[in-house]
């Protein structure tokens, strides 16, 4: 039995102009989480010095998080959702086209 999609990822060469403030992050964060129809219950964001984010957002199928390095332009993603495996895959399609990574690898599990 599947309960929920489990999807990690590594984005590499992301522009540092898109990950190095929480204010930019925050936006492509919650603009995927509406437009592939999750439902947020809450978020928490930490903004580094000098650079550099963290965030979490709640949903009601699970959680996204979000760690960013800039120095390195690297994203590390973690999108989990329980019921439909599709919104995931949704989700994380949603972020590769908002990110524009130069390459990126993940792994996708099932979870059950």
């Amino acid at each position: 039995m599947i309960i929920g999609r489990h999807i990690i990822a590594e984005l590499y060469g992301v522009s540092k102009d898109l990950i190095s403030r929480e204010e930019k992050v925050r936006q492509i964060m919650e603009e995927v989480v509406k437009e592939a129809g999750l439902t947020k219950v809450g978020s928490v964001y930490k903004q580094f010095n000098p650079h550099g984010v963290t965030g979490i957002i709640l949903i009601a199928e699970s959680h996204i998080s979000i760690h960013t390095w800039p120095e390195y332009e690297l994203v590390n993603l973690d999108v989990f959702t329980c019921g439909e495996a599709e919104k995931a895959e949704k989700a994380f399609k949603l972020f590769l086209e908002k990110f524009k990574p130069k390459w990126y690898r993940h792994f996708v599990f099932d979870r059950g």
